[in-house]
């Protein structure tokens, strides 16, 4: 079976795909330059494919990047530290990026003939990104057999998986999680304070799998 797996070079897109090849599937990756500040993330997900002899493609956005600007991950606006799940990491919510995302994902299935798309949304996601919601993942998964004539499955194995159940995924399948990126700050290093940090932080010691990421500071 072939796949098309949106790879971030996040915790979650990295479990997924190690779980895609566990299955013994075909795995494109595609990574979508958004004009995202934490750019480190896509540095990951180049090294972690060259190193799995995977074909990778990364497809820019640039050119509506002033259209997606007013938020924290891709203007000016700082972003906020605290839990994932409170108020102000709605600054974080870049308009309609999952659709885009997805959709250019599916014309690749397509012209490829492949079966799926793969995406690693998950449980912890829903209050905060509105494009994580089950809802959501079923409106795209029914569009994706009706776009084109070849129809595509959208495979969410994790939309109701917890962040610690996904850390203990990537355990169990020996996933190497330094090879990982979840702060949001664009920084060199973890932060420690965003909310993504805190929530990865939690996950690892819920799940008590020791952590290796390098932290700038630790969560107040």
């Amino acid at each position: 079976m072939q796949s098309v797996l949106l790879f971030s070079g996040g915790l979650d897109s990295r479990v997924l795909l190690q779980k895609l090849l566990e299955d013994q599937q075909e795995v494109f990756c595609l990574s979508i330059d958004y004009g995202q500040r934490h750019r480190k993330e896509l540095e990951l997900a180049k090294s972690v494919t060259k190193k799995l002899r995977l074909k990778h493609e990364v497809v820019s956005l640039s050119g509506i990047h002033s259209l997606i600007s007013g938020n924290a991950l891709t203007g000016t606006a700082e972003v906020p530290d605290g839990h994932y799940q409170e108020e102000s990491m709605k600054i974080t919510v870049v308009p309609n990026r999952n659709m885009m995302m997805l959709s250019i994902a599916i014309g690749w299935a397509i012209n490829l003939k492949a079966q799926a798309v793969s995406y690693a949304a998950h449980r912890g996601d829903h209050s905060i990104y509105p494009d994580c919601r089950p809802a959501f993942i079923a409106k795209m998964a029914e569009l994706a057999t009706l776009c084109d004539w070849h129809p595509v499955a959208l495979y969410t194995p994790f939309s109701h998986f917890s962040k610690t159940m996904i850390v203990q995924e990537g355990a169990r399948l020996n996933v190497d999680f330094f090879e990982t990126w979840s702060c949001y700050k664009g920084l060199d290093v973890h932060c420690g304070t965003c909310g993504t940090c805190v929530e990865r932080r939690e996950a690892f010691a819920e799940a008590k799998i020791t952590d290796p990421t390098i932290y700038l500071k630790r969560a107040a």
